[in-house]
């Protein structure tokens, strides 16, 4: 009984191994056939069977929606992190799971460290000097500025940038798959094609031994059939598909106006914060925390305002460690 098992299990291995090795020989028999005809074609040598005009169009329309896509992309996320290592960092804070191995991204704007220097720099040199109390309050303004671009640019990042981005990895990616797919079913018909061509030449000559040229041509016959008929579905699903880009494009129209309300937003806030910094140095008064300092700009003055100052910024938040002189519970805003 054990014997007849194991025959039975060597039987079942031995025609499983024919049947994957038949498999292989008939797919590299399909990619070289590909490829003879591919050459052929470039040298001249075979036919081609032309798409239709329509699919030609739409696989034109399809090119150039993957180009534009790609470079407003790319160009959008260059606009919004100039710094190509910003960029490099964003793209791994977007793919890795950061918040599972422990890591944060606590990266700050360049505005931001801007005014944390300008904001150190004002303490160090003095509170209750006028270019000390200066530095503070254009720091802080730097700070607000760094905080609006911040939100621009997760505004265009899921407004804009990340549509943009799962389309060409969604959408395109699949139309491009299902389209060299198309080229394979194209390149194999053409082949076919060019086998029953030579069937039917054996016809005419003198038939060699043991072969059977009316046997030749009907297998031929049968594999172009075949072909010709998974060539026609291909079609068809392709055209599908790439006449699907118009609703995309519909879609792309929302990503563009979310864009452009997170560019309004942004800089309308940011010539806010900035109109509103200009008045109080145009009049010669800076607001620094919550009490108005109105400093001498010729003299610089002696008295105890420091300290009544480093009170009023009590409230400001400070991004990176505050200076020895500054007091710890200070907060810049």
């Amino acid at each position: 009984m054990e014997a007849l098992k194991k025959s039975v299990n060597d039987a079942s291995t031995f025609v499983s191994r024919a049947v994957q090795d038949a498999n292989i020989q008939d797919e590299a028999s399909v990619v070289f056939n590909r490829a003879k005809q591919y050459t052929e074609e470039k040298l001249g040598k075979a036919e081609r069977t032309e798409l239709d005009p329509h699919i030609v169009e739409l696989e034109r329309k399809t090119e150039n929606t993957k180009n534009y896509t790609e470079r407003i992309k790319t160009n959008a996320t260059a606009v919004v992190l100039p710094n190509p290592a910003q960029r490099a960092e964003s793209l791994f804070f977007d793919n890795v799971p950061v918040d599972k191995i422990g890591i944060k991204n606590e990266r700050l704007t360049n505005l931001e460290y801007l005014g944390n220097d300008m904001i150190e720099a004002g303490n160090e040199f003095g509170v209750s000097t006028p270019y000390g109390s200066a530095l503070i309050r254009v720091g802080q303004t730097e700070q607000k500025l760094g905080m609006i671009e911040k939100d621009y640019i997760r505004g265009m990042n899921e407004g804009l940038i990340s549509p943009l981005q799962r389309f060409l990895d969604g959408e395109m990616k699949n139309i491009m798959r299902e389209r060299k797919v198309l080229e394979n079913k194209r390149l194999d018909l053409d082949a076919c094609k060019n086998k029953v061509r030579k069937a039917r030449s054996l016809q005419m000559q003198q038939p060699k031994e043991g072969v059977d040229p009316r046997a030749i041509l009907d297998q031929a016959e049968n594999e172009l059939r075949l072909s010709q008929s998974e060539f026609d579905r291909q079609v068809e699903i392709t055209k599908l598909l790439m006449e699907g880009l118009a609703q995309s494009q519909t879609n792309h129209l929302r990503h563009l106006q979310a864009a452009v309300e997170s560019q309004v937003q942004y800089y309308a806030q940011a010539h806010m914060v900035m109109q509103e910094l200009n008045r109080e140095i145009q009049s010669g008064t800076l607001v620094v925390g919550s009490a108005a300092v109105q400093p001498n700009l010729m003299v610089e003055t002696n008295g105890n305002s420091g300290d009544s100052l480093q009170d009023d910024l009590a409230q400001v938040s400070l991004a990176s460690p505050p200076p020895a002189a500054f007091p710890k519970n200070a907060q810049v805003f």
